[in-house]
């Protein structure tokens, strides 16, 4: 089952963001990864995510190469091996684990495959958790309409990102969440900062106590600029500018209930 992220999952087409530059497009079970082979890392994830199905199940598969593509455009185990590095899913293990058993679990082992992985310093502070923790967020928000949301996630590919044993570490990640609202689409943006905990002199990645992961809320318009990416229809269904007399503020978060949605 490689039935890809569906742009007709909510009541308006919402196409998947594309990129400014090549990338090979990888379907999984309910999501999509836009792979930049340059980089060896997505430029685009898209997931669907229905709240209303979604299970709970114990945590099964094992991180892999994707045989469709080569292995020097992956970003594989060798980056990760003898540091302070996760591999950071870009789409969560259970965000397309929803709906018939078998289909939920094979969708979240899918989520195990080298293209939906990106470098993440390791420590698990608030800042993380919250992050993490935003398409929850957005779910229970969404209950009172569909119960639906398409989820866009991807590192920011910066050309002066630090090198690392044949890769550039991303020192920002992006994510945009979108659902059905009362009056139309509707979608917000965060970004997550890892720059304060990531360090690569001597070759070398260290986590806290450099610093901290920073989460902030921005506007859609700020992800389009930062990575140059085509946002469709989602990048005038943003929510934070209709409620901010500042249309490009970073609003910082510390925890779920500063999120304005």
């Amino acid at each position: 089952m490689a039935d890809g992220y569906d742009p007709d999952f909510l009541p308006t087409r919402v196409p998947l963001p594309r990129p400014a530059q090549d990338a090979v497009e990888l379907t999984y079970p309910r999501f999509t990864v836009l792979l930049d082979g340059e980089r060896r890392l997505a430029a685009v994830t898209g997931v669907n995510i229905d709240g209303g199905r979604l299970r709970e199940l114990l945590r099964s598969g094992e991180w892999r190469l994707d045989p469709r593509v080569d292995d020097g455009l992956q970003t594989g185990p060798e980056v990760y091996a003898r540091n302070d590095l996760d591999r950071g899913h870009l789409v969560r293990r259970r965000d397309p684990g929803w709906g018939d058993a078998d289909d939920a679990r094979a969708a979240t082992e899918a989520t195990f495959f080298y293209p939906n992985a990106a470098p993440q310093a390791a420590g698990f502070n608030q800042s993380k958790e919250l992050w993490l923790g935003l398409e929850d967020h957005v779910i229970e928000y969404a209950e009172s309409t569909d119960q639906r949301i398409s989820v866009f996630t991807a590192p920011v590919l910066e050309a002066d990102d630090p090198a690392y044993r044949g890769i550039r570490i991303p020192l920002r990640f992006w994510k945009v969440a979108v659902w059905q609202g009362p009056d139309g689409l509707a979608a917000t943006g965060f970004v997550l900062d890892q720059s304060d905990l990531v360090d690569t002199r001597d070759g070398l990645l260290a986590a806290p106590p450099l610093g901290a992961f920073r989460t902030f809320q921005v506007p859609l318009a700020e992800i389009a600029r930062m990575t140059g990416l085509d946002l469709g229809p989602v990048l005038a269904a943003d929510v934070l500018p209709q409620r901010s007399a500042r249309p490009t503020e970073w609003r910082p978060l510390a925890s779920a209930s500063d999120i304005t949605l």
